[in-house]
């Protein structure tokens, strides 16, 4: 399991947006200033993390993005599931193939990938913030 660009900047962007959250949206511009990151790819992300819930924005003049929720209810496992997918150490382990029922390796998996979602899903996002401010 690898965690992609797009995956620790899912990451940044939430702990952005719950270090300088005061209740008024932030504007994506500062967001990627902040980041130093473009726009247009932040975009992208932030359009994942906004359809799931976990973020809500607003148009126009004042707009921007805030959280939904206080950042000790954000875990980093649910975000990187969001935009990363499965957090599983071998691929077995989301499409179980044919060998499966006689694989002898696949408890060991299973129980790495249990270790792996619970490790990450013990983490918030709130735990990052004084880093970031």
């Amino acid at each position: 399991m690898m965690i992609s660009t797009r995956g620790r900047y899912a990451l940044k962007v939430m702990i952005d947006l719950a270090a300088h959250s005061d209740g008024q949206y932030i504007p994506l511009k500062e967001i990627a200033e902040r980041q130093n990151c473009s726009e247009k790819y932040l975009e992208s992300i932030i359009a994942v993390l906004s359809k799931d819930g976990l973020l809500e924005g607003l148009r126009g003049k004042g707009g921007g993005y805030r959280l939904t929720k206080a950042p000790e209810n954000y875990s980093v496992g649910e975000i990187l599931r969001l935009v990363e997918g499965p957090l599983s150490p071998v691929t077995c382990l989301d499409q179980p193939c044919d060998r499966s029922a006689t694989c002898p390796t696949l408890p060991m998996w299973e129980k790495l990938g249990g270790m792996i979602n619970d490790f990450l899903d013990g983490i918030s996002i709130a735990e990052f913030v004084h880093l970031d401010g």
